[in-house]
């Protein structure tokens, strides 16, 4: 099947206020919806449930797997059990894999082995519920993760820096179904809508005509002659699509990825930020 590729690229912001599913285009933070607790995908390096990042509502154009596959949402190592490499216990990473799983899960994992996990959801799972978070197993011996006890948002309030802190009016509250509302916007102008991201000088695959948002005067590289281009200069920093922004290098990836920031779901990227290539379940991230 040929796949149609999206002509916009869309902004994506977390508002500082609860989300309302009827007229928002999902959640930061929060629980995942429609999928029994069982299905709540478990940490193979400690046991734990893996922490709910964000649900996001697809737009039509990017719902590369097919029509009834509207949403995803996306799971991640907690930042309180991401300290410098992930410990392997054979026990702990058996058992979690040993249990069954919801029929359109995908797992990843990053350069230091930690866990990620994504969910691709139907409608009637995206209007469903809010999925309560399984018990922990009986092998995991790790710290509990705080926001097992108190929700994504509160846990990320609490450790986040004051410019992080400057997002909410008011400290969110400690509760697991605490939300913040995603707002989805059309970019004005993205040359890279429905182009796979790459750097030219290091890519795999045949070349998509992507280009970067920066450029040199004069065709010299160096720290003086750096410019964005102006058609970049209003990209909001999380976004669907199009012109990608990373910390370090260009991860190479389908046009059909999400780049968001450490905020948008409470992450430990080590002051960085994150690409989820949501059609090839591709995943990563680097310190800014």
């Amino acid at each position: 099947m040929t796949l149609a590729l999206p002509s916009r690229a869309y902004d994506l912001q977390m508002l500082d206020r609860p989300a309302d599913r009827a007229r928002d285009q999902g959640w930061v933070f929060g629980l995942p919806p429609g999928i029994a607790s069982e299905q709540w995908p478990l940490d193979p390096v400690t046991g734990y449930p893996l922490m709910h990042g964000f649900t996001l509502l697809l737009p039509e154009d990017y719902r590369v797997h097919g029509d009834d596959i509207v949403a995803l949402s996306f799971f991640a190592t907690a930042p309180d059990h991401n300290d410098g490499g992930a410990p392997d216990d054979p026990e702990i990473r058996e058992a979690v894999l040993a249990r069954p799983s919801h029929p359109r899960l995908s797992r990843m994992t990053d350069i230091l082995d930690y866990a990620y996990a994504a969910l691709l959801l139907t409608k009637a799972e995206y209007d469903g519920a809010f999925a309560a978070p399984p018990a922990p197993l009986a092998l995991a011996t790790v710290e509990r993760p705080r926001w097992f006890d108190v929700g994504g948002a509160s846990a990320f309030f609490e450790a986040a820096p004051s410019y992080a802190k400057k997002m909410f009016a008011a400290p969110p509250r400690a509760d697991l179904s605490e939300t913040r509302a995603i707002a989805l916007s059309p970019r004005a102008d993205d040359p890279n809508a429905g182009k796979g991201p790459q750097d030219e000088h290091v890519r795999e695959n045949p070349p998509t005509g992507y280009q970067p948002y920066y450029y040199y005067v004069g065709g010299k590289p160096g720290r003086d002659n750096f410019r964005l281009h102006d058609w970049a200069k209003d990209h909001a920093h999380n976004h669907l699509g199009g012109t990608m922004r990373p910390c370090q290098a260009v991860p190479e990836m389908s046009p059909f990825y999400i780049e968001f920031e450490e905020y948008f779901g409470g992450y430990n990227f080590g002051g960085g930020n994150a690409q989820l290539d949501f059609k090839d379940m591709k995943f990563d991230w680097a310190c800014g």
